[in-house]
């Protein structure tokens, strides 16, 4: 236990030492630089709900087939379960 709880200090320091590191270096003003931050973040939630919402509109597909005793065919793109 005392091995992880000195990793766990370790990355959380090492963390906390690249996050100021690159406060540091940052190319842009503050207010400029949380704005682009603010922006890449917006975006990749928005993919991350639209991806959330087709894998629903899949899933509740495959279910519904399942309860009428249909077989779901899986794409042929996916991998295979295992």
């Amino acid at each position: 236990m005392r091995r992880f709880t000195s990793f766990l200090a370790g990355a959380i320091c090492g963390a906390l030492v690249g996050a100021v590191a690159a406060l540091l270096m940052a190319p842009y003003a503050g207010p400029e630089l949380r704005e682009r931050m603010n922006i890449q973040v917006q975006g990749l939630v928005d993919k991350g709900r639209e991806a959330a919402t087709a894998k629903r509109a899949e899933l509740e597909a495959q279910l519904e087939a399942f309860k009428q005793g249909k077989a779901a065919t899986p794409k042929s793109g996916d991998a295979a379960a295992g």
